[in-house]
């Protein structure tokens, strides 16, 4: 350094630039956790994890609640008129667990991907149970969800959501392990998007 030049500081905007980039040990080693499929296992088989809200909570105006309301009493009025009380009774349980759970905030679960299946907030899916895999992903809507295609017979499809993780990096880990076969969304699959299910 020559005495007397005076090295002139980085403009603000630079400095600030640069402080963006450096960030700490804690929040570098998050961001890899969540977005980069850099975590291998000790036999080099890659894993990824994730957090995720478990549904999509959607704002539910007042006149969701009265159609849904009349849907629902029109169809235990018709189990009334036909003497189906047992039908009755169900839609009415439907109906006050439909509402509960609709009325309850969404909890963060974690998910992960490694070597033996997919772990869904503490529930691992083995890969042997597993046929195939596909992630629904539209970018106008931001609709993100990856979809399990189980061999059960009872929940043939298992759909978990990816969040603000990468989809694509979900995909490269997944296809080490499974193979990837295009699904179609049910219309029950739609009707409860549309209904904010």
């Amino acid at each position: 350094m020559v005495p007397g030049v005076r090295i002139p500081l980085p403009p603000k905007k630079i400095k600030n630039k640069f402080m963006n980039f450096v960030k700490s040990k804690k929040e570098m080693s998050k961001r890899i956790e969540q977005n980069v499929p850099a975590n291998f296992s000790p036999n080099d088989e890659p894993v990824f994890a994730w957090e995720a809200l478990e549904y999509e909570q959607v704002e539910k105006h007042p006149k969701w609640y009265w159609i849904m309301g009349l849907i629902l009493l029109a169809i235990i009025a018709y189990a009334v008129v036909t003497n189906s009380l047992l039908m009755a009774i169900t839609f009415i349980l439907i109906g006050t667990l439909g509402y509960v759970y609709s009325e309850r905030d969404p909890r963060l679960i974690r998910m992960e991907i490694n070597p033996e299946g997919v772990i869904v907030d503490k529930t691992m899916y083995e890969y042997e149970d597993l046929k195939s895999f596909w992630i629904f992903y539209e970018v106008e809507s931001g609709f993100k969800i990856l979809s399990l295609h189980s061999k059960k017979t009872f929940l043939p499809h298992l759909h978990i959501p990816v969040g603000e993780a990468n989809p694509i990096l979900i995909r490269e880990t997944l296809l080490h392990y499974i193979p990837e076969i295009r699904q179609e969304m049910t219309f029950v699959d739609r009707f409860s998007l549309l209904i904010g299910l």
